[in-house]
């Protein structure tokens, strides 16, 4: 009976989807038209005149595209607790993250826009059951690693770290099952978490584990310790595994190994600002593009974004394989906003996506632009080509090497020791090169030397993110940057080589 109803619902659901998917166009149309008509009478909308506007034509010249620090003006006066200033009445949370530039940053969520981050992450769950009619899983323990749900008050209205904030909306019919306990889940010391996790879930059957996959891979390995055993035969009906915030592709040769055996996996697009797409095939990497989560998606090129150019695209104007900055208008009352993210679309109908990376992790100290696709691209071959398992990486570029010519040098955590990596640093050099043809004409023109890794101590990324207060949660370190700041702060941490 169980395993029929969830059939059934999950097919009633995911059978609604199809109108947004079948009509993505119309269905970006209508949601324009909704976000403007809805926020007509605020502040915003009164200031940029949106009773006049009638299409995205006029939306695109009536609105600039604006990052956070240039849209902070109206958020800070949301946080100060005015009511319709971007979208009607109050948000009923602030979602506070870490900005590179903004230091501490507060993304208002309204009723709205929280509900769809619980019905994405649910109806992600629901394809899955669709695709392979397995829902055994829900009869076990569900684990979701996170930060802490424990939320304070700012001018009336609760804030916390998304993760903490959806801890709180969990489904009635997981709750029983829902794993840790709200007492661990709201332990602030991320170490102390793991290990208290640990102890509680080690004799549970757990059948679903979501979260980041360096903290995940991180509870495995203390299980691990513990047990002595793989993860696969510690939790024998361990068969789903539901991650997001960074690519996966690094980490995977390590998670295969912890666990032993096959798992399905599901990735999530869900960011402070929205949620944006999930992975709807087992066989693909790819995201279905979200089109009924009441956000209007615009796109532009990477190079036009960064020559200053403003030639923004609507859904119907993109091409596979370009790279494009996504720029987003949603009901939370960000208007022709920035994420700082960028993608890649793989499949126009429906429309499926790639996350490559962030706008400001890249390197292009000589102009290579290399981004983040491309090392997760280069650490993930060489996993697969070699016996190196790589634990966590970072890459910046030395451009003041004392001998030779500069270089991009490789930060790298290994899950055991490499003596002799030149081979190494060859074939990944080579599969940059394949990837980035202006880090090609700079490798062979001799403005840069070939690629050489630096070992990490074991533990050393762990020992980094804790000196600067982001271990644990929904922190991640940023694999490539275009200066040293990381790569200085990890000299500490450098093996003898």
């Amino acid at each position: 009976m169980y395993h029929h109803f969830a059939k059934s619902f999950a097919n009633y659901v995911i059978s609604k989807n199809q109108f947004w998917i079948k009509n993505p166009i119309k269905s970006q149309e209508k949601t324009l038209r909704w976000l403007l008509q809805s926020a007509q009478k605020t502040l915003f909308g009164q200031q940029h005149s949106f009773q006049e506007i009638n299409g995205y034509k006029e939306f695109n010249q009536a609105i600039p595209v604006r990052d956070y620090e240039k849209f902070k003006i109206y958020i800070n006066r949301v946080v100060s607790g005015e009511a319709d200033i971007i979208w009607p009445g109050k948000p009923i949370y602030l979602c506070k993250t870490s900005g590179t530039t903004s230091g501490i940053k507060y993304i208002p969520i309204f009723q709205n826009a929280i509900k769809t981050h619980i019905n994405s992450a649910r109806n992600s769950i629901l394809q899955y059951i669709i695709n392979t009619g397995d829902t055994n899983f829900i009869q076990g323990k569900q684990i979701f690693i996170q930060g802490s749900p424990v939320l304070n008050s700012k001018n009336g209205v609760k804030f916390g770290r998304l993760s903490g904030i959806v801890a709180h909306h969990v489904p009635f019919y997981l709750k029983s099952s829902r794993m840790p306990s709200w007492d661990v889940n709201c332990i602030e010391d991320w170490e102390q978490k793991i290990d208290t996790i640990v102890e509680e879930t080690y004799n549970q059957d757990m059948t679903l584990i979501s979260g980041i996959p360096p903290w995940v891979q991180m509870y495995f390995e203390k299980i691990k310790q513990k047990s002595g055993k793989k993860i696969g035969d510690v939790f024998k009906n361990f068969s789903l595994f539901i991650y997001g915030g960074v690519s996966f592709k690094p980490y995977k040769k390590i998670f295969d190994e912890l666990i032993g055996r096959k798992v399905n996996t599901i990735e999530l697009y869900p960011a402070s600002e929205g949620f944006f797409a999930f992975q709807d095939q087992l066989d693909s990497d790819s995201m279905l593009l979200l089109l009924n989560n009441c956000i209007y998606y615009e796109f532009i090129k990477i190079n036009d974004f960064l020559k200053g150019k403003n030639n923004y695209l609507s859904l119907s104007d993109v091409k596979l394989g370009e790279n494009y900055a996504l720029i987003i208008s949603t009901s939370s009352g960000l208007w022709r906003y920035n994420t700082g993210d960028t993608i890649q679309f793989t499949e126009i109908c429906p429309f499926r996506i790639i996350v490559t990376g962030r706008i400001k992790h890249f390197i292009s100290a000589f102009g290579e632009h290399v981004i983040g696709k491309e090392v997760e691209t280069t650490i993930r071959e060489i996993s697969l080509k070699s016996k190196l398992k790589v634990r966590e990486f970072t890459v910046a570029p030395q451009v003041n090497p004392k001998v030779g010519l500069p270089f991009h040098e490789w930060f790298i955590e290994f899950d055991e020791i490499y003596d002799n990596l030149e081979a190494i640093e060859v074939q990944m050099d080579s599969i940059m090169q394949k990837q980035n043809i202006y880090y090609k004409d700079l490798i062979q023109g001799k403005i840069l030397s070939p690629l050489k890794i630096t070992k990490i101590k074991k533990g050393g990324f762990n020992h980094y993110m804790k000196s600067i207060g982001k271990l644990g949660g929904q922190n991640k370190v940023p694999h490539l940057s275009n200066d040293r700041g990381i790569a200085d702060k990890l000299l500490k941490h450098i093996m003898n080589q």
